[in-house]
């Protein structure tokens, strides 16, 4: 499966040609802070089908943390695009909200839910977990 997709202001494009190997909206905290407050919408893919097509995003991983995730976004309009994560080393996450076509996430999971906020939607039936999946 192709996936393409970019930042706001299009200096930043990537493609993945690998398939998806999950579709997750993350209540964390973190993420809530990465996008202003509402859960974070992902999809996971192999990292070795991922690549950046145009232009070269910035990286940001929080000094203080033993294990912090890699944050990487447009560093001209500030639009995140994905996160690596020594979690899931073969992976690349890639944010929703970046993909040209977003109607193609089917979310299969809410995870973290113990951080999810009264005003966070979960859709009917999604199964939910209090931390990771599983």
């Amino acid at each position: 499966m192709k996936i393409e997709g970019g930042c706001y202001c299009g200096d930043v494009r990537y493609e993945s040609t690998g398939e998806p190997t999950a579709a997750i909206q993350c209540h964390c905290r973190e993420c809530q802070y990465i996008t202003g407050g509402n859960p974070n919408a992902i999809m996971i893919v192999p990292a070795d089908g991922f690549r950046f097509t145009k232009g070269e995003p910035k990286a940001f991983a929080r000094s203080d943390l033993e294990r912090p995730v890699t944050r990487l976004f447009c560093p001209t309009c500030g639009t995140a695009i994905g996160t690596r994560t020594p979690n899931r080393p073969d992976s690349f996450i890639i944010k929703i909200g970046t993909l040209d076509d977003p109607s193609i996430y089917k979310p299969q999971a809410a995870i973290f839910t113990i951080d999810r906020q009264p005003f966070h939607h979960i859709p009917d039936g999604l199964p939910q977990f209090e931390r990771r999946a599983g």
